[in-house]
């Protein structure tokens, strides 16, 4: 039978990501690429790879932009070694340029089996928009941000004074959900924790230098 033996996904954000978390946070240390928006990224994968079981992290950070600036972490790249030898490569920058046209999220997730290969790409490059001065209304984060990828703001895209896009049916599943008893796809409290915790292994690991064994049972020492 045909088993995935490897997942792969590098996750690109704009730096004003990074600027806001770490401007608005007390402790730099609780924050990281992978525990604010990594965790997107590997919940997705890890589903691809539902029914295996993780057992160890092997992770690397670098710092050199955010680093001198709020002693933060610009990017994360780790791999998870699960208990039948399958892989799971991440790789995770929120230190792009502010210019980066992406306007929060764009990602590429690669899952190869035994028998075949599925690529993803999430990186909202089909649709592009670019002006030649700073627009005055609708979506314009930064003066100098004249290009944009459509799209690439995970919540949605606001048109006609409302919100349309995965927010908006997120909004619709839930109000299905309290108000009809409908069954919904979204994570439970149990999956969201086993992600943040595999996300603190990342950090944690990059840390230390050193595997980390999974499952991390404590935060004592992940940030």
């Amino acid at each position: 039978m045909p088993d995935g033996t490897l997942v792969t996904a590098r996750a690109f954000l704009n730096r004003l990501v990074a600027l806001d978390n770490y401007r608005r946070t007390d402790d730099p240390s609780r924050i990281s690429p992978m525990v604010i928006s990594g965790t997107h990224a590997l919940d997705l994968c890890l589903w691809f790879l539902e029914g295996k079981r993780a057992v160890e992290v092997h992770a690397q950070a670098v710092d050199r932009v955010l680093g001198p600036l709020y002693s933060g972490i610009d990017a994360t790249v780790g791999t998870v070694v699960f208990d039948d030898g399958t892989l799971l490569h991440m790789a995770v920058s929120w230190a792009l340029p502010v210019t980066w046209p992406g306007a929060v999220y764009s990602v590429e997730v690669g899952i190869v089996g035994t028998e075949g290969v599925l690529t993803v790409d999430d990186t909202h490059r089909d649709v592009l928009l670019a002006v030649s001065a700073p627009q005055v209304e609708g979506y314009s984060p930064h003066e100098s941000r004249l290009v944009d990828f459509l799209g690439s703001y995970p919540p949605g895209d606001v048109a006609f004074g409302e919100l349309w896009g995965p927010m908006r049916d997120e909004s619709v599943a839930w109000l299905d959900r309290v108000s009809t008893g409908v069954s919904t796809p979204h994570a439970t409290a149990a999956e969201a924790h086993h992600r943040l915790m595999v996300s603190k292994a990342f950090d944690l690991s990059a840390r230390k230098r050193a595997p980390v064994p999974l499952p991390l049972l404590s935060e004592e020492g992940a940030g």
